[in-house]
């Protein structure tokens, strides 16, 4: 009875020392793993159990390629499958972004008086029509101010005559060119088109030679596009000077003007700057041409007859030359 009662308390010995160096040694906790066949799937330790679930959360991806929701759905339905799924939703915008950057005409255009350049303020006429500026002139001191708002030193004369003639010649000069690209730079969208109508395989020779006059403003409007904010300014400026201007058509015939003789020019020009946007330059936007004014005589075109029956010398015969002819515009 002694005996078997020390046996069962040595092997109860045994048992929690090789259960103490099992849990303490994982190398001989795994060799007896090993031998018994099998490998555990879980932690032998069941304490962090809760947490270690925590770790892993289950989410569905996404299927980028399917649709996102249906078009049967309701709106709270819409609203509950996009709050499900964490996407912001996208509100179905019809608009189209645009840029207004120049208006699409003059604003109170100015019309100049009937023989300007050749009355003298000193007649009757000439008088009339010095009075008639007067009136308009309140006008365009007010809307002077509403520019001095956003630019405070800003002076019609000298600085602004002399920067609006510069850029009157820059764009003559960069149209003779051909160079489109900085063209852009000095006029506005609408005189762009206007400016190189009809000057396909044409050669334009232009030159500034002097002022008769100082240029002078004469009208001045500032207008408001969507908003009271947004505000565009328009200012004509006066401009008589002597030019050279002389038009080549493809093959070299002189179409319009002289490269030899100068002709004065009385010219009203309108520019324009988007004075709110601080990026807002001073650009070439129209040219005022009156009523009154006589219309220019269109100039000669030529181009080659393929189908002339008029008669031919036997040599241009042979030759089979096509015909040239010249024909008003």
């Amino acid at each position: 009875m002694i005996l078997s009662t020390l046996t069962t308390k040595s092997i109860l010995l045994k048992y929690i020392k090789f259960e103490y160096i099992f849990s303490t040694n994982d190398s001989i906790r795994n060799y007896y793993k090993f031998r018994k066949g099998f490998t555990a799937n879980k932690h032998w330790n069941p304490k962090w159990k809760k947490f270690r679930a925590l770790k892993v959360v289950k989410i569905d991806l996404p299927d980028f390629t399917k649709k996102n929701y249906d078009d049967n759905l309701s709106a709270e339905e819409m609203r509950f499958y996009y709050k499900e799924k964490g996407i912001q939703p996208v509100p179905p915008w019809n608009e189209k972004q645009f840029s207004v950057t120049t208006l699409s005409g003059v604003l109170d255009q100015y019309i100049p008086p009937e023989g300007d350049g050749k009355l003298s303020p000193l007649n009757t006429e000439g008088a009339q029509q010095k009075l008639e500026w007067l009136k308009k002139k309140t006008r365009s001191w007010k809307d002077l101010r509403t520019i001095r708002k956003y630019e405070e030193d800003f002076e019609l004369y000298p600085e602004f005559v002399e920067k609006v003639q510069e850029i009157y010649i820059k764009s003559q000069e960069l149209l003779t060119m051909e160079n489109k690209e900085k063209l852009i730079d000095y006029v506005t969208e609408k005189a762009y088109p206007l400016m190189l109508y009809n000057l396909d395989k044409k050669t334009i020779h232009w030159k500034f030679i002097k002022s008769l006059e100082p240029p002078r403003v004469c009208h001045i409007r500032v207008g408001e596009v969507f908003t009271k904010q947004n505000l565009f300014a328009q200012i004509t400026v006066r401009f008589h000077t002597k030019q050279i201007l002389a038009i080549y058509d493809r093959f070299g015939r002189l179409m319009y003007g002289s490269e030899t003789i100068a002709k004065d020019a009385l010219e009203y020009i309108v520019f324009e700057k988007h004075i709110s946007s601080v990026y807002g330059e001073w650009r070439l936007h129209h040219k005022i041409i009156p009523d009154w004014l006589p219309e220019i005589q269109p100039g000669s075109v030529t181009y080659i007859d393929t189908e002339s029956e008029t008669e031919t010398s036997p040599e241009m015969k042979d030759a089979d030359v096509d015909t040239i002819k010249t024909v008003p515009m």
